[in-house]
């Protein structure tokens, strides 16, 4: 009897048993409505919407400085109410604000989807995607995204590896429609715009890019709206989900095709990249993000990655799949997403 028999026959009993009762139904269905309600609040918000935060405070001496944190709560609340407020008084507010969140969430649910019918196809017992709601200014997006929790073993080196890349590719055929609408949607700077004065500047990945080369528009001279922005955090989504290193979807794939020894130096190298990268971002770019893609690939370097039932390695096919995903990863990976004025 083969190793994927005996593992089918020790798991298909859970078959029946793991199918989500109503009660994880409701509960999975509560916190995606949850951060539907976070991502669109966050999408009136700068820097995904056009609503200010803060905009008369300007703390500049230290007895401001600490008024401004001792009454932190209450401004904030008030800004969420007033937001709310202006989502329903304001006309169009909310479709803009909706958007961005039901695109993001749509690049979301694909993502997760692609991992859980991955599992349900390999008989491997995984939940329902977990949405992780957050509230806006946080979690800028109003989510930290959504994962789902494996609860079995991986049969095989080729289970490891389709339920890892089914994620970040079903991701990104989803974002593309957005990513194209939100290009052609958008609408040009205006004449007198200063970079200086925005706060944050957006860095638009290779994909941004080709989309606008094929559509005649630079990203560079437009005005991002809801569209355009959740393309934008799909991508950074995806990117991170695919750097090699750790129990990221990346980390599956390079487990997969090239084994246990090289997906433990990758990650450590990928850490090291990104440390060094963080540092020179910061300094010449004014760009904090990096440290923040570092810490996470410290966190994963340390994550041991489980070891398959069958070992065997990948077929041609599979590694055909692996470079298209290599090309995925290098349209949508950027060092420095945002870049911080001062």
């Amino acid at each position: 009897m083969s190793q994927q028999d005996l593992y089918t026959q020790v798991y298909f009993f859970e078959q029946e048993s793991d199918r989500p009762t109503a009660g994880q139904w409701a509960k999975h269905i509560a916190l995606l409505l949850l951060t539907l309600a976070t991502a669109t609040i966050a999408g009136s918000l700068f820097p995904f919407g056009r609503l200010p935060i803060f905009p008369d405070a300007d703390p500049q001496t230290w007895p401001e400085i600490a008024q401004f944190f001792l009454t932190l709560p209450y401004r904030y609340i008030d800004l969420i109410l007033s937001t709310v407020v202006y989502l329903f008084t304001t006309p169009g507010a909310l479709a803009s604000a909706l958007s961005f969140s039901l695109s993001l969430l749509f690049i979301l649910v694909s993502h997760e989807m692609g991992h859980y019918v991955a599992c349900r196809i390999y008989r491997v017992h995984a939940t329902l995607p977990f949405f992780i709601p957050t509230p806006p200014m946080i979690g800028p997006a109003g989510t930290f995204g959504a994962f789902i929790k494996i609860l079995s073993p991986m049969p095989s080196r080729k289970a490891v590896f389709d339920i890892g890349v089914a994620g970040p590719i079903a991701g990104f055929i989803a974002l593309m429609p957005v990513a194209v609408i939100g290009v052609l949607t958008a609408e040009p700077l205006p004449a007198n715009y200063a970079p200086e004065a925005a706060g944050i500047v957006f860095s638009d990945p290779l994909f941004m890019h080709l989309i606008g080369s094929l559509a005649g528009v630079n990203p560079a001279l437009v005005q991002g709206n809801g569209f355009y922005f959740a393309a934008w955090v799909g991508l950074l989504v995806t990117a991170l989900n695919l750097i090699p290193s750790g129990q990221l979807d990346g980390g599956h794939a390079v487990y997969a095709v090239l084994g246990e020894r090289i997906h433990f130096w990758t990650g450590r190298i990928a850490f090291l990249i990104m440390a060094t990268l963080s540092v020179l971002g910061y300094l010449y770019f004014n760009s904090p993000s990096g440290f923040l893609i570092a810490i996470l690939l410290g966190i994963m370097m340390r994550v041991r990655h489980p070891q398959p039932w069958d070992d065997s390695p990948l077929d041609a096919r599979r590694k055909l799949i692996a470079l298209l995903t290599l090309g995925i990863f290098v349209l949508s990976f950027l060092p420095f997403p945002i870049k911080v004025i001062y």
